[in-house]
């Protein structure tokens, strides 16, 4: 753990003190050796499913795949950001990645973390500096109304979470992953219980989020630079499946009755917000609800707990963040040329940057779950299961995959097709670092199709 969290560290003071032409290129490197190191996480060989072990921090195979994908993501977000920021003065600069990579060391705290307390206070950590990145760095004035939204829902989500752990810890002793799941079910039965179960969950529930608790989601992706959308499709809103895999042991008894309305949010929301889509005229706006679309996938996955719902949603969690993530860049490609997220303003591209159109064409593939992807194995994982507890959800996630891939070949063909309008005749060529970036994305998708088994989970 310590060979990942001291590097990552460590690039703070580095950002300060290299020297301002040698900025970007350091700190890039040296968060890609922390990305390469941590992929020794995805080797577990122990036989307990916890590895490197002390009393606050190990990895398991729920979170191991998490962990390397939050690793995996800073030097994207640093190769993404230096031209959006190369204008600024080189303090803010510095500062930039210093913040990328607290928010860094946050995601491992919290996905590392065995005492549940300590991920719930590494999961409000995260909010500072997505924060700052989204109120200072943004494009639009509306950044200050959109960082408010994220602020207060995701807090008001989460401060009755605080009170369920706490009573937790009054009941059973501990709130160590490790004991809870061997210690004994709690009876639940009354109606406080009810309401234990429903905290335990909101706080996970909005930040995922859930359809009904989304609307902070667009705001925020809209307004943020390319290093906050990606962290926040890639990396943030799984902190949310990551919590709800981890509370469902102890809420056994009642999730059976209780969780019919959350599933039932989630699978509307699928349909609902795939709808949305389809009427978007702004790019990121649209790359955004996708993203509730998919994670209201990955709700219903956890809340049916089995194996194969559990393995389905860890699977779409972590495809579901490259591919997101490759997207939003590719926006952002097309943003620092055109200036304009509106569709219909920028469009036929393909004919200027006919290698960026392949890059849009393979994660718009990917976004719509093309086999043998995992984005389509994590899909038919829970589709299956959920068919399996109830065969009328079928109308719903098939509705929604019918969607997905409508809105998926919209945004494809309203970027790259048709002619190139007269406003774009002298648009800047696209860039190795830019084409390095998506590839960086999509080929570990590419790769999981060859050994699929690192980002299964718990299902052996």
């Amino acid at each position: 753990m310590l060979k990942v969290l001291v590097p990552t560290l460590m690039l703070i003071p580095t950002a300060w003190l290299t020297p301002q032409k040698w900025l970007w290129p350091t700190a890039l490197f040296h968060s890609l050796a922390v990305a390469l190191v941590s992929l020794t996480w995805l080797e577990n060989l122990s036989e307990a499913g916890w590895s490197y072990l002390n009393q606050l921090m190990a990895t398991d195979p729920l979170s191991t795949p998490l962990l390397v994908l939050t690793c995996w993501l800073l030097p994207l977000m640093i190769l993404a950001s230096q031209n959006h920021t190369s204008s600024e003065p080189i303090s803010r600069q510095r500062m930039y990645i210093s913040l990328l990579t607290s928010l860094q060391v946050f995601l491992i705290l919290a996905f590392g973390a065995t005492e549940i307390i300590m991920f719930y206070i590494m999961f409000e950590a995260t909010l500072i500096p997505t924060l700052i990145i989204i109120t200072r760095w943004g494009n639009q004035t509306e950044r200050l109304n959109a960082g408010t939204y994220f602020l207060f829902y995701t807090l008001a989500g989460s401060l009755p979470l605080l009170v369920a752990l706490l009573l937790l810890h009054n009941n059973v002793g501990t709130l160590s992953l490790l004991v809870l799941q061997y210690s004994s079910p709690i009876p639940l039965t009354t109606y406080a219980d009810k309401l234990w179960w429903a905290a335990c969950l909101l706080a996970f529930l909005v930040k995922m989020p859930l359809y009904g608790a989304h609307l902070w989601l667009p705001k925020a992706h809209v307004e943020a630079p390319v290093a906050g959308s990606m962290v926040l499709a890639a990396v943030l809103l799984k902190l949310g499946g990551y919590g709800m895999m981890r509370m469902m042991i102890m809420l056994e008894p009642l999730t059976k009755q209780l969780s019919y309305p959350f599933l039932i949010f989630a699978l509307w929301g699928i349909v609902m917000t795939g709808s949305i889509c389809l009427r978007q005229t702004d790019l990121k706006s649209l790359i955004a609800y996708s993203s509730v679309s998919h994670m209201g996938l990955v709700v219903g996955g956890i809340l049916i707990q089995t194996p194969w719902g559990f393995s389905g949603a860890l699977i779409l969690m972590i495809a579901h963040g490259l591919t997101s993530s490759a997207l939003f860049c590719l926006a952002n490609t097309n943003y620092e040329r055109t200036h304009s997220r509106t569709m219909a303003l920028a469009r036929g591209l393909q004919v200027a940057l006919p290698l960026m159109a392949t890059w849009w064409f393979i994660a718009s593939l990917a976004n719509l779950a093309l086999p043998p992807l995992p984005n389509l194995m994590g899909e038919l994982m829970i589709i299956v299961s959920l068919f399996n507890w109830s065969w009328w959800t079928l109308l719903l996630t098939g509705a929604g995959t019918l969607i997905t891939a409508s809105y998926s070949l919209y945004m494809f063909l309203m970027t790259q097709r048709g002619p190139l309008p007269a406003h774009m005749a002298a648009l800047a060529p696209s860039h190795s670092r830019e084409h390095l970036l998506v590839a960086l994305h999509l080929l570990p998708l590419l790769l999981l199709i060859l050994k699929p088994e690192l980002i299964w989970g718990w299902t052996f």
